[in-house]
């Protein structure tokens, strides 16, 4: 069903929100008008962060202003006449507003399709039978806009009581006054006659004393009103507080985790939409409620009555300032992470965001935000707040971004296009690290003017720990540096300290997610697959997963020792084969053909009882990115080896073709037919020889399984070549007999 035939079924607040997603700068009669001609388009093919994407936006725009001028046309009729003239209008209206800046359009369209995708989603969820039982986020959710219910319950109460207040104390003023009066005119009658006076005076008197006696009474009721709004300030203070603490140190946090997590590959961290929404609420009660005790200490200011109000209102107004300032420095945020692998002298990119730049009018005056790369020793410094002296480890070319506010979204947000690291200084390093292990930082750093530079902070924010190499034979051991901080990194670690050691099932739980990722495969690895691996890693020969499940592995096992005989590490030995399964391999461990994790012996013992011809593709133990066929041939029966293939084999003839090649396998393991699991991946034949020319093409051939005359009639676009030296040398080949 159409996401805007559903959008229309919302109720309630989802409804407020959909329809807040409207105004003149996307009127909400085009998304009616047009909704089949909107979902149709690739908005989300135009990379925003690209100019050169710009002639794609140009081309939507203008597409949908003919949209809209096709659909104003085709209107008849009395009502049809007022909505051509409406469609026209908006025809212009969106030709003016986005004509030569027609990427913020496809912005804007974006996070009304997005926003509407989740706000039908979370309809659609909360009335399923699962639903309806709410997950613990929608339950989360609810107690966050709960709060946020009664935060405006209690701001608007304490904004009535200060009306209230300042219409008393105008009042007493007023009475203060006319008990001034009264004093003036008794000091006066000293000048008249003494019948004048005493025939005035004790009325005076008797006025003088009733006005007395209500001012004293009136001022210990205003001093009860200014403590009793100081204590309801008070008790809102400690809610904003609580709920700021939610969605700070909890929402927050656990999103900037998810964007950890992803860069192992776990899933997206998600859009900060909701969360800028909830830190937008959090500013705008915060300011209001600034704002409230700041009239109170106005009020205090202009009519003085001694008692401990001025301390509380001290106390209330510094409690206020820590929050926006807890609020601010925290809600700068990097939305888009450099890459933790950085090679100098390569363009990079960043985003950086304010979620409250908006509410609080930053925007009004666009703050600056300078990039600098720092090392861990200078970061923790950073947070100790030790003086740094402006160091840095580094040189970052176009390090410097001006914040642009981007009105359809409401994100104040800088994009750095790039930048470019032209130098980095080392520390010295400890014991057996090496340069692929040390870690650095990006601080990007800003100041910004708040309510009209009443306020100004200082804010910080550090990227993800990045590692800098020089060389992409560096990116292997940088990568594992980068995977092990990312899966392991504790929160609110000092810089960038992690484990030596973790749990092997922790270990598996990442290398899935990185394996997945980098493969893009949602078949990810088995538990037999993580056993063998635990073999590899551990030299063990146990079958059994429980043996592993208190084991721990270090670093040093990880990516720092050699594997036991070999002259690489596990690490090495695993990116290897992600490496090569993402450039080669893909279509075939999806579709199941590639057992993969399996050592020489157990091939071995799976092909033993297998008929004539079945094989298996295995990942090489002796070779970094290598893969096998093993299989079974002659009489008596033996396991055969190839040489293992590598990603230049595979840049030459393609592991399909090259089973196709070899007329000896028959059957993938354990007993499907190889054409039924690769025939679609075969290269198909070559058209016929033209102007007498026949096109020669590569096949492979093992010379101990070879046809000895193979009849040129079968096949005459091949020619019988080599493959690579790899699979024709004399022993390219390993022999089991038969156990």
């Amino acid at each position: 069903m159409a996401v805007w035939i559903q959008a229309q079924q919302l109720q309630g607040d989802a409804l407020h929100q959909m329809q807040s997603l409207y105004g003149q700068h996307f009127p909400i009669e085009v998304r009616h008008y047009l909704s089949q001609w909107i979902e149709g388009q690739p908005w989300d093919g135009i990379d925003l962060e690209n100019p050169q994407e710009e002639i794609k936006a140009k081309r939507l725009l203008d597409s949908l202003i003919q949209e809209l001028q096709k659909k104003a046309e085709h209107q008849v009729g009395e009502d049809g006449f007022l909505l051509k003239i409406k469609l026209g209008h908006y025809a212009s209206q969106l030709k003016s507003t986005y004509d030569r800046c027609p990427l913020e359009l496809v912005r804007c369209i974006k996070h009304i399709l997005y926003t509407e995708q989740r706000l039908v989603r979370e309809a659609t969820n909360s009335s399923s039978p699962v639903g309806s039982l709410m997950d613990s986020m929608s339950q989360k959710y609810h107690q966050i806009n709960q709060a946020f219910e009664e935060l405006r319950i209690l701001t608007q109460d304490t904004e009535n009581d200060l009306r209230k207040l300042q219409h008393n104390q105008e009042y007493f003023i007023i009475q203060y006054q006319e008990s001034l009066r009264i004093q003036a005119q008794l000091s006066s009658l000293a000048t008249l006659p003494p019948a004048d006076r005493q025939l005035r005076e004790p009325s005076l008197l008797s006025k003088r004393a009733t006005v007395e006696a209500w001012l004293t009474r009136e001022a210990n009721t205003l001093q009860k009103y200014r403590l009793g709004l100081a204590e309801k300030h008070q008790k809102t203070l400690a809610l904003l507080r609580k709920q700021q603490t939610v969605i700070l140190d909890d929402e927050l946090i656990q999103w900037k985790r998810r964007q950890q997590l992803a860069g192992n590959g776990g899933p997206p961290e998600g859009g900060l939409d909701i969360l800028q929404s909830w830190c937008e609420k959090l500013a705008e009660t915060i300011w209001q409620n600034r704002q409230q005790i700041r009239r109170a200490e106005h009020l205090r200011q202009q009519l003085p009555i001694p008692g401990p109000i001025e301390e509380l209102l001290t106390e209330l107004n510094s409690t206020i300032t820590d929050i926006i300032s807890a609020l601010v420095t925290s809600t700068f945020i990097i939305e888009k992470q450099p890459p933790q692998v950085l090679k100098t002298q390569t363009k990079f990119a960043a985003t950086v965001r304010l979620l409250v730049g908006g509410k609080l009018n930053v925007h009004m005056n666009p703050p600056q935000v300078k990039a600098t790369i720092i090392s861990e020793q200078q970061a923790k410094a950073l947070l100790k707040n030790e003086n740094t002296r402006n160091d840095s480890s580094g040189e970052i070319l176009n390090n410097n971004c001006v914040m642009e506010y981007h009105q359809t979204t409401g994100t104040l947000s800088a994009h750095f296009r790039n930048m470019s690291l032209k130098r980095i200084r080392r520390s010295d390093r400890r014991g057996a690290e090496s340069v692929t292990e040390e870690k650095f930082t990006i601080l990007f750093e800003s100041q910004f003017s708040v309510g009209g530079n009443e306020l100004v902070f200082q804010v910080k924010t550090l990227s993800l720990p990045v590692v800098v190499i020089v060389h992409g034979s560096q990116d292997n051991n940088a990568t594992a540096t980068v995977l092990w901080d990312n899966a392991f990194a504790e929160p609110g670690r000092v810089p960038f300290i992690v484990p030596d050691k973790v749990l092997w099932p922790q270990l598996c739980e990442a290398l899935n997610m990185k394996y997945k990722a980098e493969v893009q495969s949602n078949r990810g690895l088995s538990e037999e697959n993580l056993v063998f691996l635990a073999q590899k890693a551990f030299s063990s020969s146990s079958v059994n997963p429980e043996d592993y499940r208190n084991m721990t592995m270090t670093w040093s096992q990880f990516n720092r020792e050699s594997l036991p005989g070999r002259n690489f590490t596990f690490w090495q030995w695993f990116d290897g084969v992600m490496e090569l399964t993402k450039k080669h391999l893909k279509p075939h461990w999806n579709d199941g053909a590639i057992l993969g994790f399996v050592n020489k012996q157990q091939a071995q013992d799976m092909l033993m009882s297998k008929p004539n011809g079945t094989f298996l593709l295995r990942f090489s133990d002796s070779e970094i990115g290598g893969i096998t066929i093993n299989h079974c041939f002659d009489a008596p029966l033996m396991v055969w080896n190839l040489m293992p293939y590598t990603t230049k084999d595979f840049s030459i003839r393609s592991l399909a073709d090259r089973i196709s090649d070899l007329n000896h396998l028959l059957f993938l393991y354990p007993d499907r037919p190889k054409d039924e699991v690769f025939s679609k991946y075969y290269t198909p034949p070559l058209s016929k020889a033209v102007d007498g020319y026949v096109k020669p093409q590569i096949k492979q051939v093992v010379p101990e399984f070879a046809t000895p005359n193979p009849d040129p009639a079968a096949n005459p676009t091949y020619m019988d070549h080599a493959a690579s030296p790899a699979v024709n040398q004399p022993h390219a080949y390993g022999l089991y007999p038969p156990m």
